[in-house]
């Protein structure tokens, strides 16, 4: 007699108290629910698909053995989060993900309780962990700090710096790597599953820590064989010897799709009194998703498909990214000039470097997730005569700004910046917008920083970059598509430290840096119908200024705005600061600066972050119109 359809579960899980009512053996059931649903949802909204996908057994298991959320849980980056939400009480809301006002594609603390930690960027995990293990220990509380890493973040310098402080926290702190790229593991199977319950079980870790004291007591060179022949033994069982030398107790690898293997060894390490301890889990990003499997990326960061057929939405065509014309520019510049490489950190496709390497593979270098040391080594090539192109996101040229600061500028190293995703972002909301460059790379000495206003010129500011040996030099670009402007077939030089005028006015000027210059011809168009002739100054430098061009601009308008897509302490204020020295504010302030907002803007469609940061068309003609009604004011009171 056939069976009817099973009962849905995952309609009776809304937090992890739900779950953990369930009887294991319903788990497989859950997990592969959960993972249609997943599906499912990314397929209407886009967002990070492969990552979460490989770890929905994972997800499940640790909601299951750990009391979440009194035991903290962080998730590395946070793509691999969307079925944590699924099942933390955000089910309702997983077709908002990375929408205006919906959920974000990250952990966030102000979304739930169940995320104890904002993430986004990688490798601070441990880190955080740490902090909730040993804060519940100085504390007397119970609960735990569980750190989920990959193994794509266990490249970073951080990761490491945390589990040399971790042997304080004991067996409050737990740390999963999740490797779904197979990069430190051997084949997975029964016998290493067999081994890792053994060596999680407390009668092994009781054993090991007896022994490890009556060793002490003996003599050095007895004490010496033995720790010895422990790591040799249990290096060969389980490769865990790096770990095991930083402090942790080393379980693994196993397979992290097996619940049956899984949720043994993580309720041994829940019950351990030795620690703290790492778990290695292997599990394969895209599972479950024949697409995604077999996809190159896994399924990465995917638009809007169709769940049947894996088919990802199409983009309209276009203009190329402006990452493209960045990676395909400096490929054939490389092509004349052998100095030339490129590196970037983790990230070759985004930032157009997987371009180059294709034309150069000798000379490019992807070195993880490791912006501190890609800079430094950036530094050393330049050191050495080579011409270095740094390639990395704004937001992420964040992690490494002491290297700037001490190892490039200070030195005044011709390392070239070429930094991608200026500007606000969209989807990837505040964590991932490039808004701070203009302001903390302008105010070093011996830097350059120019911003592209369009494709044509991030062309020529990669060959001015190429040319320019007498220091660091920046140029940033923002995320997508260029506006359509056609491409030089030849690249010029731009004479460092000079706009130039766009278009010629008499009564505004608007001085743009970088990728607002669209909306400002658009701002033009409605100040000039309403009898307000415009000047717009392309001022591609933000370092140096030209001076020239602003004095000039100054004294020969009503109202000077300058605008930018960064936050304060850039343009607007390089500007005022110049014309305050030179005295040029003194019959009467006509300059507003502006910038992004003092707020961190959440996710949402680009036209509408612009739109909240003040920075579209109407806000530039509002600025303009607020600016002239106040100097009309002050001149009638001074008539008076």
């Amino acid at each position: 007699m056939s069976q009817g359809p099973k009962t849905p579960l995952l309609d009776t899980v809304c937090t992890p108290d739900d779950l953990r009512q369930l009887d294991r053996s319903d788990l497989r059931q859950l997990s592969d629910e959960l993972r249609a649903e997943m599906i499912d949802a990314v397929g209407s909204t886009g967002g990070h698909l492969g990552s979460g996908l490989g770890v929905v057994e994972l997800t499940v298991a640790i909601h299951y053995v750990f009391n979440t959320p009194d035991d903290r849980l962080v998730w590395d980056v946070g793509h691999q989060a969307y079925p944590h939400k699924i099942i933390t009480g955000r089910r309702a809301r997983i077709r908002t993900l990375r929408q205006g006002g919906g959920l974000s594609g990250f952990t966030k603390r102000s979304e739930s309780e169940y995320d104890p930690f904002g993430t986004a960027h990688s490798s601070t995990s441990i880190s955080a962990a740490l902090g909730f293990a040993l804060a519940n220990k100085m504390q007397d509380k119970p609960g735990r700090g569980i750190a989920v890493i990959g193994d794509g973040a266990m490249s970073a310098g951080m990761a490491y710096e945390a589990m040399n402080n971790a042997e304080a926290a004991g067996n409050s702190l737990v740390v999963i790597l999740n490797d779904n790229d197979m990069s430190i593991a051997p084949p997975v199977g029964g016998l290493s599953a067999y081994l890792a319950r053994m060596v999680s079980s407390s009668e092994y870790l009781g054993l090991r820590s007896l022994a490890s004291k009556v060793a002490k007591k003996l003599s050095r060179r007895v004490h010496s064989s033995l720790e010895k022949a422990e790591e040799y033994t249990r290096g060969m069982v389980t490769g865990g010897t790096l770990f095991e030398e930083l402090g942790f107790y080393y379980v693994g690898p196993i397979d992290g799709h097996n619940l049956d293997h899984l949720i043994p060894v993580l309720e041994n390490v829940r019950d351990a009194e030795e620690g703290p301890v790492l778990v290695h889990v292997v599990t394969t990003k895209g599972k479950g998703y024949a697409p995604a499997e077999n996809s190159a990326d896994k399924y990465h960061g995917v638009p809007k498909f169709d769940v049947v057929t894996g088919e990802k939405a199409k983009s309209s065509g276009g203009p190329p990214a402006y990452q493209n014309v960045f990676g395909d520019t400096l490929a054939k510049l490389a092509d004349k000039d052998s100095r030339i490489c490129a590196i970037t950190a983790a990230m070759p496709s985004g930032t157009g470097v997987d371009r180059f390497a294709m034309a150069h593979p000798d000379r490019s270098f992807d070195v993880g997730i490791a912006e501190q040391h890609a800079v430094t080594f950036a530094a050393g090539l330049a050191a050495q005569g080579m011409r270095p192109f740094a390639a990395i996101y704004s937001t992420f040229l964040q992690r490494a700004y002491d290297q700037v600061v001490h190892d490039v500028a200070i030195q005044n190293l011709p390392v070239r910046f070429a930094i991608d995703r200026a500007g606000l972002v969209g989807a990837d909301g505040a964590t991932h917008a490039g808004r701070f460059d203009i302001t903390y790379l302008a105010t070093l000495p011996n830097f350059v920083v120019m911003a592209a206003a369009d494709e044509a010129e991030l062309v020529h500011m990669t060959y001015t970059a190429v040319e320019y040996d007498d220091g660091p030099i920046a140029f940033r670009y923002p995320r997508g598509a260029g506006v359509g402007v056609e491409l030089p077939d030849v690249p010029h030089t731009l004479e460092i430290g000079k706009g130039r005028i766009v278009r010629e006015g008499s009564k505004v000027a608007i001085l743009s840096l970088g990728a607002r210059l669209e909306e400002a011809k658009k701002a033009a168009d409605q100040l000039d119908a309403k009898g307000l002739s415009t000047t717009i100054a392309d001022m591609r430098f933000a370092k140096p200024l030209d001076t020239d061009l602003i004095e000039k601009l100054v004294r020969s308008h009503e109202v000077v705005v300058t605008l930018e897509e960064g936050s304060i302490g850039g343009l607007g204020a390089h500007v005022l600061t110049f014309a305050s020295d030179k005295g040029l504010t003194d019959a009467g302030l006509k300059i507003r600066t502006m910038r992004l907002p003092d707020l961190f803007l959440d996710h949402d469609a680009p036209d509408k972050q612009y739109d909240q940061a003040g920075l579209n068309a109407p806000q530039i003609v509002d600025t303009v119109l607020k600016a002239l009604r106040h100097n009309s004011a002050g001149v009638e009171e001074a008539r008076a």
